[in-house]
């Protein structure tokens, strides 16, 4: 199925990307993190005044994936130092296992070359098996592990992957 990458500006977009994260993150990460842990992560990075904040003032550029029908998912992204950091790349469950991992790799892809840009690189939770299989899959590798302290006593035991771009 065909999906387009629309960027999210305006209010009412911001606001539909930071409904679908409430959604996708209570739903996903339930078996990798504890409630206390969502909710603080939601309200510090996914929500209306967090995505607001990352888009006027940090750089990230987001975008909502959409098929024909509505929106199925995210991405958020931010040139660093002559790479594409992927922030954020979330689908909804009923539309997982439908290509678009494929296509969102083709659409950041096309932004490196378009930005002249070296790789593309990312974290991902450790215990996120699902993920980092799609992640190899689509030629990323684990350069290093990471420990985050995000506040609140949380932490992201994350691994950095990366992809070069040819």
């Amino acid at each position: 199925m065909q999906v387009t990458f629309s960027p999210v500006n305006k209010p009412e977009e911001i606001k539909e990307t930071a409904d679908l994260a409430a959604e996708i993150w209570n739903e996903y990460y339930i078996s990798l993190l504890t409630q206390g842990q969502i909710d603080y992560m939601i309200e510090k990075f996914q929500s209306v005044p967090a995505i607001t904040s990352q888009i006027e003032h940090q750089g990230y550029e987001y975008y909502l994936i959409r098929n024909e029908e509505a929106a199925v998912g995210y991405v958020a992204v931010k040139e660093d130092e002559g790479r594409l950091f992927l922030s954020k790349f979330y689908v909804k469950r009923e539309d997982r296992g439908r290509g678009y991992a494929s296509q969102a790799n083709a659409f950041l892809e096309q932004l490196c070359r378009e930005r002249r840009l070296s790789h593309i690189w990312l974290t991902v939770n450790r215990d996120n098996r699902s993920s980092i299989a799609v992640y190899e899959k689509k030629g990323f590798r684990t350069i290093r592990e990471q420990i985050a302290d995000i506040g609140n006593g949380y932490v992201m035991d994350d691994f950095v992957m990366e992809k070069e771009m040819i």
